[in-house]
């Protein structure tokens, strides 16, 4: 396919692939099977980062760089190491987002709700998106203009399981990365909850599993291949100021907002704003 304004030819299953044989060689030999020395502590005691996830970062990164020469990578770990990292995105040259373990602290308690998330972006836009539930070993893929995709090659679309937009949206459940998101949404929908991944809320999205997703952190290995996959699907994923979503934000003071229909966003990122329910919670992150 065409990327940008550069010709570059992308096989979106021999990344799958690839995607696959490293969740089998890396991750989940290591599942259920961590030792603690294998587990190891970032930024706060809640912040984690296990063998896998480093082993499983470096193989990848190997792979798609081999795969497409002179693409470059900004992996979740490698950010930690060094911030600089990210500066990558805003060069002309391809680049591999990498989340290797998308959930790492239900990886470390033996909860199989992780993932493995793959983007390819150039030019500041995500071009690519592969999300992986690991343990049931599933690959959701999509491509730029061109449909999201299951795992058995049927395309995804999104449908909206509530008319809107509604004066309560009853009957909704989905999933947030923020306190304050939840106090703003409790009135209005039957639950809100969250899992521990951001892969696994969007899988959870497009399953139709959940009918709302709404994140107040913007890590753009937790959310470019998701976006893309939203928008491919028919949905809306903006911030709730109304911004597009960009694979460059980094910290705003708006949350991202998904939903599969316009009325639907619209309640909910109003609500979300007037509430200002815009600040990041302690211990509601994705890892």
């Amino acid at each position: 396919m065409i990327l940008g304004k550069t010709m570059i030819r992308i096989d979106p299953a021999a990344v799958s692939a690839i995607v696959r044989e490293v969740v089998d060689s890396e991750i989940l030999p290591r599942f259920q099977r961590l030792e603690q020395s294998q587990i190891h502590t970032k930024s706060a005691p809640g912040d984690l980062v296990t063998e896998a996830d480093l082993e499983a970062e470096a193989a990848l990164s190997r792979r798609l760089t081999s795969l497409l020469p002179g693409s470059r990578v900004v992996g979740e770990e490698g950010v930690y190491r060094d911030a600089a990292v990210l500066e990558a995105l805003r060069d002309r040259a391809p680049v591999w987002v990498i989340d290797p373990v998308d959930g790492t602290g239900n990886f470390v308690r033996g909860n199989p709700r992780f993932a493995c998330i793959v983007a390819l972006v150039q030019d500041g836009i995500t071009r690519m998106g592969w999300i992986d539930s690991c343990v049931e070993r599933e690959t959701v893929l999509a491509v730029a203009g061109q449909g999201v995709y299951g795992p058995s090659g049927d395309r995804i679309h999104l449908h909206t399981s509530t008319p809107a937009p509604a004066p309560r949206l009853p009957g909704l459940c989905g999933q947030v990365g923020g306190q304050a998101i939840r106090r703003a949404l409790k009135p209005c929908v039957r639950k809100v909850d969250w899992v521990g991944s951001a892969a696994q809320t969007y899988l959870d999205l497009l399953g139709g599993r959940i009918d709302f997703a709404a994140f107040s952190r913007l890590n753009v290995w937790d959310h470019a291949a998701g976006v893309l996959m939203v928008r491919e699907a028919g949905g809306i994923a903006a911030l709730g100021d109304r911004r597009p979503y960009s694979p460059l934000m980094r910290s705003e003071p708006s949350p991202l907002v998904l939903a599969p229909d316009p009325g639907m966003w619209d309640e909910l990122a109003g609500r979300i704003e007037a509430a200002g329910a815009d600040a990041p919670a302690a211990g509601m992150h994705p890892q």
